[in-house]
Formats: C-alpha cells, sequence, structure tokens
C-alpha cells in the first residue's frame, strides 16, 4: 500500500511537472518567431517528443483573422526601396492580391 501511495505522488508530481513544460512551451510559442527561435535553438530535439507540439503551434500561431475580415495593415519598402507602400493606401481604390510563398 505504500508503495502504492509513494508511485502515486511521483507520477502527480511528474504529470504537474509537464502540465508547466507544456504551458511554459505554449507561452514561447505564443512569442514573435525570432524569440521563439532563439529559444528553440537551445532545447535538444527529443523535447519535441514531449508534448503535442503539432496541436500547439497550430493555436499558437492560428492567428485571429476569419474568412470576410479586413486584412491588417502593413507597410513594404518598394522593390527600389526608396519609398514605402501601405495595404490601407489601396483600400476601396483598387483589389489588391496578395501572395505568401516562400522560395528557400
Amino acid at each position: 500500500m505504500r508503495k502504492l501511495r509513494i508511485a502515486r505522488n511521483v507520477f502527480l508530481v511528474l504529470f504537474v511537472a509537464w502540465l508547466g513544460f507544456i504551458g511554459f512551451m505554449y507561452y514561447e510559442m505564443c512569442r514573435p518567431p525570432a524569440q521563439f527561435a532563439a529559444f528553440m535553438a537551445k532545447m535538444p530535439m527529443i523535447v519535441m517528443l514531449a508534448g503535442p507540439f503539432e496541436t500547439m503551434w497550430n493555436s499558437a500561431r492560428g492567428g485571429t483573422l476569419h474568412p470576410g475580415d479586413l486584412a491588417p495593415d502593413f507597410h513594404l519598402k518598394t522593390r527600389d526601396g526608396k519609398s514605402e507602400v501601405s495595404l490601407a493606401s489601396f483600400r476601396g481604390s483598387r483589389p489588391v492580391v496578395l501572395i505568401f510563398g516562400s522560395y528557400t
């Protein structure tokens, strides 16, 4: 009976520690990408097996936009780098197509 109680207490302590770790990782995932990348650079890859990281990542980085919402305003430099363009400057005057891609 005493061994069962010790095993239960050890399990509870490990489970609470795991929940704390998962909560901390979720907090880190919600930070800006550069800060999260710097944090994960110091983390061993085996840590990725310790929790539901894909689910947490999708939740942390899912965003708050829904179909039909206005796109958030942003400012970009033109290709020549001499001026700046914002999305708000096109709003209501002409259609804008945003293309997201990666060429790595």
